[in-house]
Parts: structure tokens; sequence; C-alpha cells
């Protein structure tokens, strides 16, 4: 007779096509049920938070929920901080993870569940006689909520009869947006006379608008109204027309494009949920400006929102555009130069210590990586180049894994989900050399998940920059910010990397030879960019004045 293991497995294979894990004992049997019995692919990684990344980074770029697993103790702690980092971005997946046997705790066990409910998320324990069922609850509830879910596995549990398969395998119940209530409908109505009686309108999308396919509907409103668009960082390329578009909001905003939205006198928020750093800690928009937000929360997430109309953003966008009717916009955006407005100000190629500008780095590498580059974020001072120099064609081909628990060292097994989720993309990583540093245990996970089609780019300033430039402009001891200079070159080439030592902006030619090169004759490219901490990026300006 089918094991619970065997269950398990199947169940998850009849809903998750990619598993990410660390084995262990506590899942020894459910990977051989995997590995053996079901279609699932499954990629080891070296860290079981990696495990846990590799299946978020997997949902960022291709919205299809994934698996991560690790065995119990030791292993799920090991997992919590990106496991945070998952439930804070309302990023669904399944962790499946040993746990203590119903006989009772050992003296290695702690208490799993409350481990997870303190991080936000839910445990669903199997039993013997439901484990399609509950396997199947805990896929459901990650899905209809947005939420990683913990699916436990009992130490004594996974090797008992469980009797024959259900056949057919039972589907998911994810319940399906639901249209505005009269009183959304009133209001999209006077949303709608305001759009029609404005002279500057904006509209700004955000990764919600994006897992809500409401990028077409975007278009139409962009179109109907004759507004101006822009992102979050999270949602950048999320409207189909770039002529008009101004690019990312926020610290990442080119300072002409930030200044223009600050002159709107509406604004449309469509899937964002405004937080400090997109509202620019409160200056994005003018004082006058009509503030309409569009989103699934249960209230405005903002105090500047003037108006909240709750709903799918998609379905609100679309009852908007009828609501307008056949009536065109002032065409403001047909007076303006957007590409030119979005332009960032980059520095000569070296900074007064005679390092790299990151700038100007970053903006010949934006020049040189494959425009089918998606695109896979560290967090550390550094995420700003990325974000302000390198375009991309969707919000699913920027995945920052990390920034919504405001963690560093999770780059590099964000590369393995980013490789599984997208298999013709060229995966770009951009890490410091603290976090990458941090993540080491997974370099390897990257170079052999991506091998030729992935690129690691990491800012190397020798220190925290982020800590440097906040505290260390209060006087603050700065020993415990700095970083030893690391090569990180010749960490690359030992796990089987091609290594670049960037010093000048020279050196980064290679990575348009390489790009020219097959992918099947070329290695995971490595740059270790050596530039100077003394350059700023203008989010982290914004911080500092904030808590100065």
């Amino acid at each position: 007779m089918p094991t619970v293991a065997q269950h398990v497995a199947h169940a998850l294979a009849h809903h998750v096509d990619h598993v990410f894990g660390v084995m262990g004992n506590g899942n020894a049997y459910l990977l051989d049920a995997l590995l053996t019995e079901t279609d699932a692919t499954y990629t080891a990684v070296r860290h079981e938070a990696g495990a846990v990344v590799a299946a978020d980074a997997h949902f960022r770029v291709s919205r299809r929920i994934a698996c991560a697993t690790t065995t119990y103790g030791a292993g799920f702690t090991n997992a919590l901080t990106a496991l945070a980092e998952a439930a804070m971005a309302r990023v669904p997946l399944v962790l499946v993870v040993g746990d203590e046997p119903t006989s009772g705790a050992r003296p290695w066990d702690v208490d799993q569940i409350a481990l997870a409910s303190g991080v936000g998320v839910r445990t669903y324990t199997v039993g013997r006689l439901d484990a399609v069922a509950t396997t199947t609850l805990a896929i459901e509830h990650a899905l209809a909520k947005r939420l990683p879910v913990v699916l436990a596995l009992p130490y004594d549990v996974p090797t008992r009869d469980a009797g024959e398969l259900p056949s057919p395998l039972p589907d998911v119940a994810v319940p399906q947006a639901s249209l505005p209530d009269e009183a959304t409908r009133t209001a999209i109505a006077r949303a709608a006379a305001a759009l029609r009686g404005a002279e500057r309108p904006v509209l700004i999308g955000g990764r919600g608008a994006w897992l809500a396919d409401a990028s077409e509907a975007l278009g139409a409103l962009a179109e109907r109204t004759g507004a101006v668009t822009a992102s979050t960082t999270l949602g950048r390329g999320v409207f189909p027309d770039a002529a008009h578009d101004l690019g990312v909001t926020g610290g990442f905003g080119a300072p002409g494009a930030m200044e223009l939205i600050r002159t709107a006198d509406i604004a449309i928020v469509v899937g964002a949920s405004l937080n400090q750093f997109t509202m620019r800690f409160g200056g994005l928009f003018a004082p006058e400006t009509h503030v309409v937000q569009v989103d699934t929360a249960p209230s405005a997430t903002h105090p500047r929102v003037n108006a909240y109309l709750r709903g799918d953003a998609r379905a609100v966008t679309e009852l908007l555009v009828e609501a307008l009717g056949d009536a065109h916009g002032p065409g403001w955006r047909d007076t303006i130069d957007a590409a030119e407005l979005r332009a960032q100000v980059v520095g000569a190629e070296f900074a007064d210590d005679g390092r790299l500008d990151p700038r100007a780095a970053a903006a010949r590498l934006g020049e040189l990586l494959p425009e089918t580059r998606v695109v896979v974020s560290d967090g550390g001072h550094f995420i700003g180049w990325a974000n302000m120099f390198w375009p991309v064609a969707s919000p699913g081909r920027m995945a920052m894994v990390g920034t919504a628990y405001q963690s560093i060292g999770l780059g590099f097994p964000s590369v393995a989900g980013a490789a599984a989720a997208d298999p013709e993309a060229t995966i770009v990583l951009t890490t410091g050399d603290g976090g990458g540093l941090m993540a080491l245990a997974d370099l390897e996970t990257a170079v052999r998940t991506a091998r030729g089609r992935g690129i690691c780019v990491v800012w190397n300033d020798a220190a925290y920059g982020a800590e440097v430039n906040l505290y260390g402009v209060f006087g603050l001891n700065q020993e415990p910010m700095r970083i030893p200079g690391v090569d990180f070159a010749a960490l690359g080439a030992a796990a089987g990397a091609e290594a670049v030592t960037v010093t000048s902006l020279a050196d980064l030619d290679r990575v348009a030879e390489w790009a020219a090169t097959p992918v099947d004759e070329r290695k995971f490219l490595m740059l270790d960019l050596r530039i100077s901490g003394a350059v700023v990026a203008p989010y982290q300006e914004e911080i500092i004045r904030v808590n100065s």
C-alpha cells in the first residue's frame, strides 16, 4: 500500500512543478517518492533558507507556486528568515518540513508551529489518513491568501500505510476575484468624473496590478485619459506603452520624472501599497494632488490617499475605462519627453577615491546586459543601481527577495528559483559584498542551476554600505561596518564560474563578448565590481534625511 510520503508527494506534484530543498531525516522519504514516482522537478540547494528563497523567486518570476522542503529542527529554523520574507512580501509557496514524532518532542525538537506562527505563517500537519486532503488544503490556503504555508510531516508518519491514492487527485479551489460592490461602483464613477476633469493625470502601477493581469486595462486607461504613467519598483514594465512612461517612482526615480509627478492634479495608483520608499517618505505627491488607490486591502494603505477603490486591480481598472466612455483626456503626456525625464544622473567613470563610480558601472551594464534578462536582487545599499539603470520588460523580470523583511544574504539561491521559472532568460543577480558573503552556501547552487545563462554582479565596496551611510555619518565607530577586501572573482572561479575583476568600464566589455557567445559554450559569469563606497544612492540620501 502507498505510504503517507507517497500520498503527499503525489498531491504536491499535482499542483507544483518544481521543488527546491535540502535533504535530511525529516524529508528523506518524501523526496524519494517525489523523484521516483512523480513528474515534479527537484533542485537541491545548499542551505535551508535557500530552499524557501528559490521557491519564493520562482513565484515572483512565473506566478506559479513552488515547493521548498527541509528537515525538522535546525533545518526548519535555518529557513525562518526566508519564510518571514515570503510572508511579508505575500508570496505563496509551500514549505514541507519534518516535525517532531506523534509520540512527543525529542530533546532536539522545537515548537515549529509556534515559530511559523510568529512570522505570520500557518502550519498544516499531515496525518496517516488525511495526507492528500491536508496537502491540498495547504496549497489552497497559500494560493487563496497569497501567503506561504508550512506542511509538517511528523517524523514517524511518512512511512505509514495511507491506503490507495485517490483517483483523481483533488484540485484546489481558489476564489476568483469578485466584482466590486455597489458602493465601490459609485466610487469608481466619482473617480472617472475626476479623471475627465483632470489636466495632469498620472497612473502608477504596482506588483498587484501585474498579479491581477491588469496591464492591458491599465494601457487602455492611460490611452483614454492621456495620462503619464509610472510604476513602483516591483511594478516596472506593467504599462504596455513605454513611450509615455516615467519609469520607477520613489527614491529610485529620476529627478525630472519625480518633479513632474508632483505636479499631477490626480494620481490613480493601482496594485501598489504606497510604502515609504515609493512615496518618498510622503513627498511623492503635492498636497493638492487627488490620490485614488485601487487595491484589495481592507482599507487604504497610506494616509495620503483621498479615495479608496477596493477590488481586483483588473476589474476596477476595466470599470474605470468603461465609466469614462468615449471621452479622451487632454493629452498632457504628448507635451512631455518621457525618455528625457526618466534619464538618471550618471557619474564619471571613477569616484574621488579612484574606484569605479557605481552609477557609471550600472549605466554601462544596462547597455550590455541581454534584453531577455530576469534580474534577481539581494538586499543592501546597492539595490538602487539596478533599479535606476537596468530597465526590465515586466514586473516578473525583477525579483527582490529580502527587501520586504529588510534582509540581506538571500541573493544566490534566488538565481535557482528564477532559472527554473524562466528557462529561456538570462538570470542576472545583483548583490553586495556583505550579502554575498552571507549567502555563499548557495554560490554553487547559482552557478550550477543558471550555468551559461547566469550573471552575478557583486557591488564590492568593502563595507556594509547602508550602515556606513546611515550610521557612519552620525559618527559611530565604523569598524563593524567595514569588510576586509574579498576576492569574489576567486570565489566564483572556485565554484565553476568565469570570473572577471572589474576595476574600469573597459573591463565590462567582457559582458558583451559573453552575451554574443552561444549559451552552451559559456559559463556562469561572476563580475567582481570594485566600486567606491563614497557614492550614496539617492534613495539612501532620502533615508538619511528622514533619520536625521
